[in-house]
C-alpha cells in the first residue's frame, strides 16, 4: 500500500475502533452498571445484546446504501449519530432506558465497519486486499481490547456514566477525520477506476486539487438507487448463494469469539475477584492481539492461503477456551491473560479473511457482501451472549468455555471442507 492509502486506512479504522470500544468497554463495567441499576450482573448482559443485535442486522442496509448515495458521506452521518447517542447512554436512569438508548446507538453504528470494509476494498489493489482489510480490523478491535482497559479505569475512578462520555468524545474525533475523506465519494462518484491511482485527481476538504496518487477508486459513474425491495432480493441471493458457506463461518464465528469475549468482564470479576480496573487491563491483551494479528495476516495468508489463515485463528480460539477451563478451575486470572491474546488473535484472523472472501461473491456489491458479513458475525455476537447466559445459568463458566471450544472445533472442520480454496 501507499502512504496515502495506509492513512485512509488508519483512518477508518479509528472511526471502527470507535464503534467497537462503544460497545465492549461495556464488558468490565457490567458489575458497576448491575451495581448502580440494582440488577444481577448477568441480567445486565442484556445491554450487549442491545447493542450487538441492531450492529449486525443493519450491516448490509447500511452497506447498500453506502453503495448507493456515497460510502464517506454516509460514514459522516453515522459517526457522529454514534457519538450523540453514546453520550444519552450516560443519561439513562433505568436499565431499560438504557438498553433503548444502546438500540440507538447500535443502530448509527451498524454501518461503520461494513462501509470501512467496502471502501478500503476500493482503494487498494485485490493484491493487497487482504493486509488491508486486516490492517483495518486489527485498528478497529485494538478499540475492543484497550477500551476494556480504559472503560474499566474510568469506571473504577468516576463512573461508568462518565465512561460513556469519554467514548462519545472520541465518537466526535472520528467524525471529525473521516470528513476529511470526503473527496473519496468524488472520485467513486467520477467513475475512477484506476486502482493503482496513477493520474487521479480529487478535491480535498479545503476545495483544493490534490493528487491523489496511490488512492484511486474503483468506482462506477453511476451509482445505482437504493430500493427495499431489490435489496432484499439481492441481499438473499447472495447470502444463500454459492458463497453461502463464508456467511455460515461468519455465524458461527460471532456466537463463540464474541460471546466468550462479552462474558470475560463477569468472569474476571466474579471468579477471579478482579476489581474493573483490572479485569479492564487483562482485557486490554484482546486488543493488542488484535492490532498485531491484522498486521500479520497478509504474510499468513501469503504462506498459507487464506483457509490456511482461517485455520491458525479457529486454532488459536481453541488454545484461548483451554485457558479459560484453567482459569475457572484454578480460580486464578494468569490463564486468562494469554486466553484473552489468543481470543483476539483468532477473532483478528477470521473475521476479515471472510470480508476479503466475501468481496470476490459480487464486486459491484461489496457493501452489501460485506454488510452480510457483519449482519452474521455480530447479529451471532448478540445471540451468544444469550446463549452464553443460559450456559452459565446451567453449568457455569467451565461449561460455557468447554462448549465454545467444542464448537470452534466443529467450526474448523466445516470451513475445512466447504470454504472456498484461495
Amino acid at each position: 500500500m501507499t502512504p496515502a492509502q495506509k492513512k485512509i486506512v488508519v483512518t477508518l479504522g479509528f472511526c471502527g475502533l470507535v464503534s467497537a470500544a462503544d460497545n465492549w468497554f461495556v464488558s468490565p463495567a457490567l458489575p458497576a452498571i448491575a451495581q448502580t441499576l440494582a440488577i444481577a450482573p448477568a441480567t445486565a448482559t442484556v445491554i450487549l445484546t442491545a447493542y450487538l443485535t441492531p450492529y449486525g442486522l443493519l450491516q448490509p442496509v447500511c452497506g447498500a446504501i453506502g453503495d448507493a448515495v456515497g460510502r464517506v458521506r454516509l460514514l459522516c452521518i453515522i459517526v457522529a449519530g454514534l457519538a450523540v447517542s453514546t453520550v444519552l447512554c450516560a443519561a439513562a436512569p433505568t436499565l431499560e432506558a438504557l438498553v433503548v438508548a444502546r438500540i440507538v446507538t447500535g443502530c448509527f453504528a451498524a454501518g461503520i465497519i461494513s462501509v470501512n470494509q467496502s471502501l478500503v476494498g476500493s482503494v487498494v489493489s485485490e493484491e493487497d486486499r487482504q493486509g488491508a482489510v486486516g490492517l483495518l480490523m486489527g485498528v478497529t478491535f485494538t478499540g475492543q481490547g484497550l477500551s476494556a482497559g480504559l472503560g474499566g479505569f474510568i469506571c473504577d475512578l468516576v463512573g461508568w456514566r462518565a465512561a460513556f462520555i469519554c467514548f462519545g468524545v472520541l465518537g466526535a474525533a472520528a467524525w471529525l477525520g473521516v470528513r476529511r475523506l470526503r473527496y473519496l465519494d468524488e472520485m467513486d462518484g467520477a467513475g475512477t477506476v484506476d486502482a493503482a491511482g496513477a493520474g487521479v485527481s480529487a478535491i480535498d476538504a479545503a476545495g483544493a486539487g490534490v493528487s491523489a496518487a496511490g488512492v484511486g477508486v474503483v468506482g462506477s459513474a453511476e451509482r445505482e438507487p437504493f430500493r427495499p425491495a431489490a435489496f432484499l432480493r439481492h441481499a438473499a441471493q447472495i447470502l444463500f448463494g454459492p458463497g453461502r458457506a463464508i456467511y455460515f463461518v461468519a455465524f458461527t464465528t460471532g456466537i463463540i469469539f464474541l460471546g466468550v469475549y462479552g462474558f470475560m468482564g463477569t468472569f474476571l470479576a466474579e471468579r477471579c475477584g478482579l476489581s474493573s480496573t483490572q479485569a479492564g487491563l487483562l482485557m486490554m491483551f484482546y486488543g493488542l492481539a488484535c492490532l498485531a494479528g491484522g498486521s500479520i495476516s497478509g504474510r499468513i495468508g501469503e504462506a498459507r492461503g487464506q483457509r490456511g489463515v482461517i485455520a491458525v485463528g479457529e486454532t488459536s480460539g481453541v488454545i484461548a477456551t483451554a485457558l479459560l477451563v484453567a482459569s475457572t478451575i484454578t480460580g486464578s486470572w494468569m490463564p486468562a491473560l494469554p486466553a484473552a491474546a489468543c481470543l483476539g488473535l483468532g477473532y483478528i484472523l477470521v473475521q476479515p479473511t471472510l470480508v476479503s472472501f466475501s468481496m470476490d461473491i459480487d464486486p459491484s456489491h461489496t457493501g452489501l457482501c460485506t454488510g452480510l458479513i457483519g449482519l452474521g458475525v455480530f447479529a451471532g455476537g448478540g445471540i451468544g451472549s444469550s446463549l452464553g447466559g443460559i450456559a452459565i445459568a446451567g453449568g457455569g463458566y467451565l461449561a460455557l468455555w468447554t462448549i465454545a471450544g467444542v464448537a470452534l472445533i466443529a467450526q474448523a472442520i466445516a470451513g475445512a471442507r466447504f470454504l472456498p480454496r484461495k
